[in-house]
């Protein structure tokens, strides 16, 4: 089977913590550069041709490789078959009903999306190293 030719484009909110490390991961997996990543919360990013920015960040978009742009539980499925660690996932989710069941996930998780955000953001906060001039013996 050969390789696709060309990337998919994931577009993030990368305002959100959750989402930011969720990027972070996919972007560590992906060792073959089948993905690029735009984080659509940032002043004047490309926005998916027609959503506005608000519209883009609200809700998991990806332009496949063949152009089609995805959403929510699809644009997911989109970038596990581009993994090749995640393309199990995007097997199974081509099963009868299995997207559909996914989609409905999606829709009742967007709701909780801010305050697992605020959550995810608050620990990874408190992991970070802290900031400022390093104190030592010299």
């Amino acid at each position: 089977m050969a390789p696709e030719p060309a990337q998919s484009t994931v577009y993030f909110d990368g305002s959100c913590p959750l989402c930011r490390a969720e990027i972070g991961y996919y972007s560590r997996t992906d060792q073959a550069g089948a993905l690029c990543f735009v984080d659509v919360s940032k002043r004047g990013a490309e926005t998916p041709e027609g959503l506005t920015q608000g519209q883009a960040m609200a809700r998991f978009h990806v332009r496949a490789a063949d152009g089609r742009l995805l959403s929510g539980a699809a644009a997911f499925v989109e970038v596990w078959r581009r993994l090749p660690r995640w393309r199990w996932a995007a097997r199974v989710a081509s099963l009868p009903g299995v997207l559909t069941v996914l989609e409905l996930g999606y829709r009742l998780f967007l709701p909780a999306r801010p305050f697992i955000s605020r959550g995810v953001g608050h620990i990874m906060r408190r992991k970070a190293p802290a900031e400022g001039p390093q104190r030592g013996g010299a």
